[in-house]
């Protein structure tokens, strides 16, 4: 009698047993008519704050984790000289903001670097009112917070519900006032790069720039 290969085997069992397909559900979609938040898009590099339920704290860029010893541009550095009042004043979490300012990208004639956070749902510019983000069914508030005192927060030029054609005006407006007029993040810095556009209920961010805003990164059309 002829003995089977073991590995010829396990092919023929593998085909007979079915394995279930992991079923994926369809996502919901978010309704247009909701929130809009336009900021300032700074020319500068991303990066994130980590903080974990244990108290881990990481820094790092937009695609890997970072130290003082392998850092972009001194920003885990100055993550971890601030750690302890990183930790207080954000909280558990992933917090994205720029890295931006002295020898980075545009410089904005900075003599200093800067972080300033993406979240403007969450967080206030200091001495702005705190926003209402969320009431519970039992009518707690749940507003919004001041970041700690070494970061900033992206300039908001506009809030308000989306609607196409005056998103689009606004868009335009928005783009011709940092022409003419400059960074809103950098007062006197005359050459911002331009605006990014974020649907809350959609979770979804746009970008549009000044000039050359019809090609990718690196200029080179597809």
């Amino acid at each position: 009698m002829e003995t089977l290969d073991i590995t010829e085997y396990f092919k023929i069992m593998s085909r007979m047993i079915k394995v279930p397909i992991e079923f994926v559900e369809f996502p919901k979609i978010a309704r247009l008519s909701r929130e809009c938040i336009i900021t300032e898009k700074i020319d500068g590099t991303c990066n994130v704050v980590y903080i974990g339920e244990d108290g881990e704290f990481l820094a790092g860029s937009r695609t890997r984790w970072i130290t003082p010893e392998q850092d972009n541009h001194g920003f885990a550095k100055w993550a971890y000289e601030h750690k302890e009042e990183l930790i207080t004043g954000l909280g558990k979490g992933r917090h994205f903001g720029e890295w931006w300012g002295q020898g980075i990208q545009r410089n904005y004639g900075l003599k200093e670097k800067r972080f300033s956070l993406f979240n403007t749902v969450r967080w206030a510019m200091h001495g702005d009112p705190l926003r209402v983000i969320s009431v519970s069914d039992d009518g707690i508030e749940k507003r919004q917070q001041y970041p700690p005192e070494c970061c900033h927060i992206v300039p908001i030029l506009h809030r308000g519900i989306f609607d196409v054609e005056l998103e689009n005006r606004f868009v335009s407006y928005l783009l011709t006032q940092l022409e003419l007029y400059g960074s809103v993040a950098a007062p006197g810095f005359m050459k911002p790069e331009g605006i990014v556009i974020y649907h809350t209920a959609g979770n979804v961010a746009f970008k549009k720039t000044i000039f050359k805003d019809d090609q990718p990164k690196g200029g080179k059309l597809k």
